[in-house]
């Protein structure tokens, strides 16, 4: 029996700067909104906006003055980004998607899954009067689809109980049926999928979950072989990529092959920068995650009672090289035509270069807001 290879071993600042370096937070920005989209293979659909939405944020943190949102809305108007799943993906990528969508719900399926697509199939005229109805008539909001025909009303313990027709378009989503042409302001506009997503060979069915752990792994540079759930995008990679351990951290991680050979490059010449980061940004969203490899204290907030929270509604982590430092409480008042500052939390002590780093970076997300900068 052939020997395990030796997990490679990487400082604490290593791990940092590699997951620093696969999600494009680096001084060296990507080229523009397509090319960091496609680095980052998946940016969560988010439209909470008390700053701005998360795909704005996300873009603007690694584009910096060279992201514009004329330049979104044309690769989304041209088909280079597509929504899938919630989450904006490079237009090629729906090849890791199609076999799964063709095969839904899927010889795996989940009990859920099952009794969902149970639910379709008993609701089969209202599922053929929408899909008749984007032919004719799309791209439609879920309003202006016809509302009748259910047999069974979609029912759960949530909020999306008799949401029949949304639930309807979600289920054919993930059917690979319809897709989102685009948003009008919150609301998603819908239309046939194989007007959406390009013609592409789908990779096979049973090659689709490697595939696409493997994009997640290049995107993230380091994961766990299992990681703690979170919303939508799964965070784990199986035992894909290099074994890893992180000097301090309990636990074996999967390294990205890529970086590999730029392992020592990261630790005698790395070249961080000043960034201000969404709350849903993909570097913290798996808090343990974070807590591992950047010993960062952070929740969103906006869900807490006001008196509660220590940092405010929506704060914006900040990285300062390889490490997050702090949090900044902003708001967008674009009625006043101000980025409000409410408070800068520092964790730890900063030095005059980082206050005028964080000082330029607020000015700039002011700029690409189209609003003047106010601290309170």
């Amino acid at each position: 029996m052939a020997e395990s290879p030796t997990p490679l071993h990487l400082s604490a600042a290593q791990a940092r700067r590699i997951a620093l370096t696969a999600q494009c937070l680096t001084a060296r920005r990507p080229s523009g909104v397509v090319d960091t989209v496609d680095r980052l293979a998946a940016v969560q659909v988010d439209l909470t906006s008390h700053v701005a939405p998360n795909v704005e944020l996300v873009l603007w943190s690694r584009l910096g003055d060279g992201f514009d949102t004329e330049q979104l809305g044309l690769a989304l108007e041209r088909r280079e980004l597509v929504e899938i799943h919630g989450f904006l993906r490079p237009a090629d990528d729906f090849a890791l998607f199609r076999a799964q969508m063709d095969a839904w719900p899927g010889p795996h399926a989940a009990d859920w899954q099952v009794a969902s697509a149970r639910w379709l199939d008993a609701n089969a005229r209202a599922r053929d009067d929408i899909l008749q109805t984007l032919r004719s008539e799309g791209p439609l909001r879920s309003g202006q689809l016809p509302q009748d025909g259910f047999v069974r009303p979609w029912r759960s313990s949530g909020w999306n109980s008799g949401k029949n027709v949304q639930m309807m378009l979600e289920r054919l989503e993930e059917a690979g049926q319809v897709a989102v042409s685009h948003r009008e302001g919150r609301e998603r506009v819908w239309d046939l999928a194989e007007r959406i997503y390009p013609e592409v060979s789908p990779v096979a069915l049973d090659d689709a979950p490697r595939l696409q752990a493997e994009r997640r792994l290049g995107s993230m540079g380091l994961l766990r072989a299992t990681s703690a759930k979170v919303p939508g995008e799964p965070n784990d990679v199986g035992e894909i990529g290099v074994e890893a351990l992180v000097e301090g951290v309990r636990g074996r991680w999967r390294l990205s092959p890529d970086l590999v050979p730029v392992i020592d490059d990261l630790s005698e010449s790395f070249s961080g920068r000043t960034a201000l980061l969404s709350p849903l940004d993909r570097l913290i969203f798996d808090r343990r995650r974070m807590a591992e490899l950047f010993e960062f204290d952070y929740t969103l907030e906006m869900y807490k009672p006001a008196a509660s929270r220590r940092w405010g509604y929506f704060a914006l982590p900040v990285l300062h090289g390889d490490r997050l430092v702090g949090k900044v409480d902003a708001e967008a008042d674009r009625r006043g035509g101000f980025l409000r500052v409410h408070a800068v939390h520092r964790d730890e002590p900063w030095a005059p270069g980082t206050v005028d780093d964080v000082e330029r970076e607020l000015e700039a997300l002011a700029r690409m807001l189209g609003l003047l900068i106010e601290f309170e």
